[in-house]
């Protein structure tokens, strides 16, 4: 099957936040299928009511847009494998467990959750693995019909074979399970509803999907999988048994795989700190395969052109958040200059502008906007960069204030602010100047020297170019914002 027109899924439970291990996934199966021409199925498995939700759901398909992802059938698309959401599929995993039963690849299991348990805890102490141990695999009519007497509910278990089962993975190399470490499974509730370890197979058989594509989380399932595909194939429900291929966990801190309880592992945050779609999906291709030895930046053509799944590294791979900053700071700088003005709109207007909205100058923006394009990490950067332009007065910022104003300050400010009124305010290299000569006259180097008019003019000790922020902001506003730092400092 491995040479077959790839037909992958991404299969995701519409539960929480998107996290950016499951879009990983989603981009490893994407740029696969892109690269050989293949085939890109969205399927939802919403099969438990209690967690899942139409709100999460909904966020889903906005995260895929977000990301550019397009998918050929699914959801909003349709396809000849309708409907692609699990939750409208039941009679088809009801009609599947039904011919599993009547061939003899699944039994009825009547064993109680206390006797289960009882028998799990004598195998651990014995020494032995402790997982189910068949003791409803042969029942006899006479051994089903008490249990029936007893009124004893019923789950159904898939029927393992009783030999290894091996198989290639496409990142691990060849894989063997023993019997005893892959025992009989569960494949429908006792209430009939049917469990993932049943549907998820029966949905890829149908849709004819080609390569499984999926976390190392779920390679000790796989053996089961490749037994009831077997199973699905003799009864003329499948046509063949897909790839498999594992990728490496996503870590975290202290060598944990990322959870959805971490922060840094939803979705979400990373749009809400201004993330480009492009930067985001560059730095998660990275973590397990690379581009070439020398280039870490590239567009997702380009990854495109590239990927293949044989590529992938098996090892773990450690979630890094400055290199992701750094590399969408990277695509930032690679915007065109309008597209990158464009995006950083959100950034300037409420909730997240803390200046009045009438204070907003678009033509100081469009001159201000090149200088920030070269300092932003994220889009979010913008507004405390840009504020200073827009507001009235200048943010208060007590520790910028305390780091700036040290030794005399105000001596400083007064030669650089005598400097700066007979400079050249269309040049910001006479700016530059006026404050340089200004620190010598006070034994300052040009960084120390322009660190307090930094912050009387702007409130922050970081920034984008002061000079070129300087000139934009314009003589007055600089020169009055200097006058109420002197002001501020003789009362102090």
């Amino acid at each position: 099957m491995a040479n077959a027109t790839p037909r992958v899924r991404f299969c995701p439970s519409p539960t929480g936040n998107p996290h950016v291990g499951l879009v990983r996934t989603a981009l490893f199966n994407w740029a696969f299928a892109r690269h050989h021409g293949g085939t890109f199925v969205f399927r939802i498995e919403d099969t438990d009511a209690a967690r899942d939700s139409e709100e999460s759901y909904d966020q889903l398909l906005d995260s895929l847009r977000w990301l550019g992802f397009t998918w050929d059938e699914g959801p909003e698309v349709g396809g000849p494998h309708a409907p692609y959401r699990q939750s409208e599929r039941m009679d088809i995993y009801k009609d599947v467990a039904r011919k599993l039963l009547d061939g003899g690849y699944a039994y009825h299991c009547y064993c109680t959750t206390e006797e289960l348990d009882a028998r799990r805890a004598a195998a651990r102490a014995a020494g032995k693995p402790s997982g189910y141990d068949g003791h409803c695999r042969e029942l006899t009519t006479v051994q089903v019909e008490a249990y029936e007497g007893e009124h004893r509910a019923s789950i159904v278990r898939f029927r393992m074979p009783d030999e290894p089962i091996t198989f290639t993975d496409l990142v691990r190399g060849e894989l063997t399970f023993t019997p005893d470490n892959v025992p009989d499974f569960g494949i429908v509730r006792a209430n009939g509803a049917p469990l993932y370890t049943l549907v998820n197979p029966v949905d890829d058989a149908l849709m004819e999907i080609t390569h499984v594509l999926r976390g190392e989380d779920l390679l000790s399932s796989t053996p089961r999988q490749i037994a009831l595909y077997k199973a699905l194939i003799e009864l003329g429900v499948a046509k063949d048994t897909p790839a498999f291929g594992h990728l490496p966990y996503v870590m975290g801190e202290g060598n944990k795989k990322l959870s959805k309880r971490d922060p840094e592992a939803s979705l979400n945050l990373y749009r809400e700190r201004g993330f480009l779609p492009e930067g985001l999906l560059n730095y998660l291709s990275l973590l397990g395969w690379s581009f070439s030895k020398d280039q870490d930046i590239f567009s997702i053509e380009e990854m495109v052109e590239k990927f293949d799944i044989p590529d992938v590294n098996a090892n773990p791979a450690r979630f890094d958040l400055k290199k992701a900053e750094s590399i969408n700071g990277d695509h930032i700088r690679l915007l065109d200059p309008k597209a990158f003005a464009d995006a950083c709109a959100p950034w300037l207007q409420a909730p997240h502008a803390n200046w009045a909205p009438e204070d907003f100058d678009a033509a100081a923006w469009e001159r201000i906007a090149p200088h920030a394009q070269t300092r932003v990490t994220v889009l979010s950067d913008i507004t405390a960069n840009v504020d200073f332009l827009f507001r009235k007065e200048p943010v208060e910022d007590q520790a910028s204030w305390d780091k700036a104003m040290k030794g005399d300050p105000a001596a400083l400010l007064t030669t650089a602010r005598e400097n700066l009124a007979a400079a050249d305010w269309s040049d910001p290299e006479s700016l530059k100047q006026a404050v340089l000569t200004a620190g010598e006259a006070h034994g300052l180097k040009l960084g120390k020297a322009q660190a307090p008019v930094r912050v009387a003019v702007t409130g922050r000790t970081i920034g984008l170019p002061l000079f070129e922020s300087l000139e934009i902001l314009g003589k007055d506003r600089s020169l009055s914002r200097i006058d109420a730092t002197l002001a501020k400092l003789a009362t102090a």
